[in-house]
């Protein structure tokens, strides 16, 4: 559980407490263990619901697929997504949409703040300018900086530093965090086509074939 970064050792993680939940000795989770490890989980699981409204968006809305992203800015992975992400939405214009989810991980410390800074530059109408703030200087994240990034930007300081000190946003945080566990989410990224969880490494070469087959079912 402390390799909160790697979405197999959470999926795992998450396997020994069902069993031993359900009353089973620890030998017996051990065997059931070794023999769910061996089987990898399908590319695309079954179909959960998700709720989108009023979160940050990319794309039209009409959009054919949409892709639910689950993430924490102080995460390497994710920052590394950022990219491929930009590619997808770049290669299909008319067809992808882009739904953006918080889900800071205990593990990083500045990671929490950093989701409400972003919902709260989100009321400002400018999340996306804080996201790619965030997302280049991932490593350096503090709220000192978090407030050079925001006056960059041109958001209002004050209202900024105000949102943040009365947590104003730390309620929706927390809400989009229970709602990724609920959905199976391990790690970040974590991404959803059309609800479907994706598992696998997401990149332009990986994902084209998964939104292709999307395309063909509307």
């Amino acid at each position: 559980m402390k390799d909160q970064s790697c979405g197999t050792s959470r999926r795992l993680a998450g396997f020994v407490i069902q069993e031993l939940n359900a009353g089973k000795s620890a030998e017996v989770t051990r065997t059931d263990l070794h023999k769910y490890a061996a089987q990898p989980p399908p590319v695309l699981e079954n179909p959960v619901k998700l709720s989108i409204a009023g979160d940050p968006i990319r794309g039209p809305s009409d959009a054919k697929v949409t892709v639910v992203e689950f993430s924490d800015f102080q995460c390497p992975y994710c920052a590394i997504a950022v990219g491929e992400i930009n590619k997808v939405m770049q290669k299909y214009p008319k067809d992808v949409r882009l739904i953006f989810k918080q889900y800071p991980l205990e593990s990083h410390s500045q990671a929490a703040m950093a989701a409400e800074a972003a919902l709260a530059a989100q009321a400002q109408g400018k999340f996306w300018e804080m996201h790619d703030r965030m997302y280049a200087n991932f490593r350096t994240i503090s709220s000192a900086r978090i407030m050079v990034w925001a006056k960059e930007i041109g958001l209002d300081i004050n209202r900024l530093h105000a949102d943040l000190a009365s947590r104003k946003f730390a309620a929706r945080v927390a809400a989009e965090e229970k709602e990724g566990e609920d959905a199976g989410v391990e790690g970040t990224p974590t991404f959803f086509f059309n609800g479907k969880k994706f598992n696998g490494v997401f990149d332009v070469e990986t994902v084209a074939p998964l939104i292709a087959e999307e395309l063909k079912r509307k």
